[in-house]
């Protein structure tokens, strides 16, 4: 096991889905289970960022709840951030099945060598950007607070404001040539072809 934090949002409105993703099934057992249980093995500290607290009060990790209300995504992150312990924590949807250890080592190698300033590891895929499997920095809670202010809710406004290390897709490809490890269940017919 390694120092650090990883963070996991299980929070959103999952309208796609038709009931709360933190309730994904595969394989037979929870999938915020089996990324814990994957996490565990990487990191000494595991944040779920939940509006149902009560449903992790026996799991071994640290729990947070949204402090900037009806905020998204943006929202789970500043709270991930908030309650971390690491200048960098590692986050992910509750509805990623496919944690990546290698890709996580690879990112973590990049964060010893980042240059002084630099707030995110995030990667290209064309011209969008993978908000999770990606790394975020403590010095991210001011931006985020003023974009919150700001009523702008994106992802993409807070990183226009940051100084971010860019992975670029064909790096990426060498550890995912499929690109799973971004894929999320969104869908129950995208739960369907996993099982």
């Amino acid at each position: 096991m390694l120092a650090g934090t990883a963070v996991i949002l299980a929070g959103g409105k999952s309208s796609r889905m038709g009931f709360d993703k933190q309730d994904i099934i595969l394989n037979g057992k929870l999938l915020i289970d089996q990324q814990i249980q994957v996490l565990h093995n990487i990191f000494n500290e595991i944040i779920i960022v939940t509006n149902k607290p009560k449903l992790y009060k026996t799991y071994n990790c640290i729990l947070a709840i949204d402090e900037l209300k009806d905020f998204g995504p943006l929202g789970g992150i500043h709270a991930g951030l908030i309650a971390a312990k690491s200048q960098f924590s590692y986050f992910l949807a509750c509805d990623m099945p496919n944690i990546n250890k290698n890709y996580i080592m690879h990112m973590l190698e990049i964060i010893n060598n980042l240059s002084i300033g630099q707030q995110a590891v995030i990667t290209h895929f064309g011209n969008w950007l993978e908000p999770f499997n990606a790394f975020y920095s403590k010095d991210l809670i001011p931006i985020i607070e003023k974009a919150h202010i700001d009523k702008k809710i994106k992802i993409g406004n807070v990183l226009a404001e940051a100084q971010i290390h860019y992975i670029e897709e064909v790096e990426a490809r060498a550890y995912s040539p499929d690109w799973s490890m971004f894929a999320n269940i969104n869908t129950q017919e995208d739960l369907i072809k996993l099982t």
